[in-house]
């Protein structure tokens, strides 16, 4: 019996792929039929590597073939897998909030939370509004921070809608799980339960308008992590990290995690924090306790902005400890290190909304003496 390449064309539309409604044809899975003699080659193009569909899809060809066919005909099935790609884990807008920043670290003890807290009071000096949403779930440190570690969120009515009010401080709204809980107590939640209290301070509060929302992440690269990058669509990340090579190994693998395919939240820019110390008797002796520029270095590797170093300096830790951040000491060095970085950031933002997809409609408009920074 001849073969056909039409009527094999024809006859493969009685079967389908596993898992896909349509028939393997109409589905664009048979690529092409070819017939040499008593021999057919079908190119099939699968979306799943599962092993068993692959071998069904192949099986019911060979006995369709043989069964409508010839017995004796040769069946080779060519099978390539071409997985989709992956939707991009994206979020839900709030609506007022124009720019959502993630400031994570690779590694604990850095000072990320510090440089989240002094970077948001800067902002507001520089005339934005601005909120902090203290996402480290089992260590919340923002309370303290901000000199509000007693007060609680209440509720007021917002279209129709009871919602929580964040707590007020030096012009930044706050929320944090440390509101919700007794400064002895420790937070044993699984990362559901954590994920929920999380989107409950996202999507329950009264935000209102907000230029930045700054998310202080928890240290890692881990559930919450990503609870967070389903939740919201984050404008940009800003990575935290010191000099030495024990916090650098963990910083590239948080800057990896926000390129990642699955991901791909634009980074911002590295800061570098503790970046040397300068006593206060030697004001022009600098002291690189725990490497030079490690930071810096690991940006230019990794081919994102270098956003600027913070000294280590012990009025931070104090002023952290205070509830008055440093940045907020007016005239001093501090304040106009960290006005340099949040400029950078700013710049960064507004560079990163012109030249990327926005994941809000509403771009900074006003710049509080900001330039871009024009990228290629």
């Amino acid at each position: 019996m001849k073969l056909d390449r039409k009527d094999i064309l024809k006859a493969l539309e009685s079967i389908s792929v596993a898992g896909e409604g349509k028939n393997m044809v109409e589905s664009g899975a048979v690529k092409n039929v070819m017939t040499f003699g008593d021999e057919v080659v079908v190119d099939l193009v699968l979306t799943t590597p599962a092993m068993h569909i692959k071998k069904r899809a192949e099986d019911d060809i060979r006995k369709l073939i043989h069964d409508q066919f010839s017995a004796e005909a040769v069946v080779k099935v060519n099978i390539k897998v071409e997985v989709p790609e992956k939707n991009e884990i994206k979020g839900q807008p709030i609506p007022g909030i124009s720019n959502i920043i993630a400031v994570a670290s690779g590694k604990g003890g850095v000072g990320k939370s510090t440089t989240t807290a002094n970077l948001a009071v800067t902002l507001a000096k520089m005339g934005f509004k601005v909120g902090v949403l203290d996402a480290d779930i089992y260590g919340p440190s923002m309370p303290i921070m901000f000199d509000v570690e007693t007060e609680k969120p209440i509720s007021i009515e917002v279209d129709g809608k009871s919602k929580m009010k964040p707590i007020e401080s030096y012009e930044i709204k706050l929320l944090s799980i440390g509101f919700f809980t007794s400064p002895s107590q420790a937070v044993i939640w699984r990362g559901p339960m954590a994920a929920k209290a999380l989107n409950q301070m996202i999507f329950d509060a009264a935000w209102g308008d907000l230029d930045f929302m700054l998310i202080d992440l928890p240290p890692g690269t881990g559930d919450i992590h990503l609870s967070i990058m389903q939740s919201l669509p984050i404008t940009g990340a800003v990575v935290v990290s010191t000099p030495q090579q024990v916090a650098l190994a963990d910083a590239r693998k948080g800057v990896a995690m926000f390129q990642s395919e699955s991901i791909n939240v634009p980074v911002l820019g590295i800061i570098e924090n503790m970046a040397y110390f300068t006593p206060e008797e030697l004001p022009n002796n600098k002291y690189y306790i725990f490497g030079k520029e490690g930071a810096k270095n690991l940006a230019d590797d990794l081919q994102v902005p270098f956003l600027g170093e913070v000294p280590l300096v012990q009025s931070i830790r104090e002023a952290g400890d205070f509830g008055r951040p440093a940045a907020l000491q007016t005239a001093s060095p501090l304040e106009k290190v960290y006005e340099d970085i949040a400029r950078n950031v700013v710049s960064e933002v507004v560079s990163r909304n012109e030249h990327l997809p926005p994941t809000e409609a509403i771009k900074i408009t006003t710049m509080a003496g900001c330039s871009a920074v024009k990228k290629n």
